[in-house]
């Protein structure tokens, strides 16, 4: 998700749910979120909760990364 501040800036939000237990897992917010940032957030969470077995995600250009393909593997 994106929006802007009321100075005009701009900012983004990684929003990882759980949508089987309707859970926010993590809320990541940057100016912008590389595919590096996004794995470090994936990371953290498969440390507490494990790895998933399905991924569902948008579009967005962090998720068209080889190093998220990689990852997902």
């Amino acid at each position: 998700m994106s929006d802007n501040l009321f100075s005009g800036k701009s900012f983004r939000t990684f929003n990882v749910i759980d949508d089987y237990h309707r859970e926010a897992l993590a809320i990541e917010v940057d100016s912008s979120l590389p595919a590096q940032q996004v794995i470090r957030v994936l990371d953290r969470i498969a440390a507490y909760r494990g790895y998933p077995k399905r991924l569902r995600q948008d579009n967005g250009p962090e998720f068209i990364s080889n190093a998220l393909e990689v990852w997902a593997e």
